[in-house]
């Protein structure tokens, strides 16, 4: 459990909470919760924030992806819970609870591991947007066997045999932004 301030900035942190993320409570004091966030998640989680603290929603509890201190993955679920003031009636806190999930879910990729060139990246994204060959291949400026040398060369990495489950499993790794479109690979995962 965690006392976030409304600029959602850590006040407070239980020792279970801490050690999730890998640092003592007074370590994590004054950080803003969303560092501690999947690059995939860390925009829907703004918004979820801020519809709390905009006294638009009590609560909201979702499945989340974090990172913890050395910047590997865990999972589990995030509730948000606001806090107000009893005089002002305006949101003066938000408790977060956290509870984990079991360790034989889907291996999520760390925020700080880079994937993909950037020519990958984007095949990948006009993959998950629904483009064909021949329209990767006009937009990307590849010739259409370029464009099948790179998705097969994406489907050996990520070790699937199709187009439909190369995308499910980025999302599953948390390779792209939750609820954005067109789906965009995070940038912590193209080298530069």
């Amino acid at each position: 459990m965690a006392h976030l301030e409304p600029t959602l900035r850590i006040s407070a942190a239980n020792a279970p909470f801490s050690g999730r993320i890998g640092s003592a409570p007074a370590d994590i004091v004054g950080k803003e919760i969303l560092v501690y966030l999947h690059p995939s998640v860390r925009e829907k989680f703004r918004r979820e924030f801020a519809r709390l603290t905009d006294g638009r929603g009590a609560r909201f509890a979702d499945h989340v992806i974090g990172v913890d201190a050395r910047g590997e993955p865990f999972q589990g679920e995030l509730t948000g819970i606001a806090v107000q003031g009893s005089a002002s009636g305006r949101v003066e806190a938000i408790v977060v609870l956290f509870r984990p999930a079991d360790d034989d879910g889907p291996r999520v990729a760390s925020a700080r591991q880079t994937l993909f060139s950037p020519v990958h990246a984007r095949v990948l994204e006009g993959v998950a947007a629904g483009e064909s060959t021949v329209q990767l291949s006009a937009r990307l400026f590849l010739s259409r066997g370029g464009v099948e040398y790179h998705v097969a060369t994406l489907l050996r990495k990520m070790k699937v045999v199709n187009r439909t489950a190369l995308i499910s499993k980025g999302y599953a790794m948390g390779v792209f932004a939750v609820g954005e479109w067109p789906p965009r690979v995070q940038p912590e995962f193209i080298a530069t």
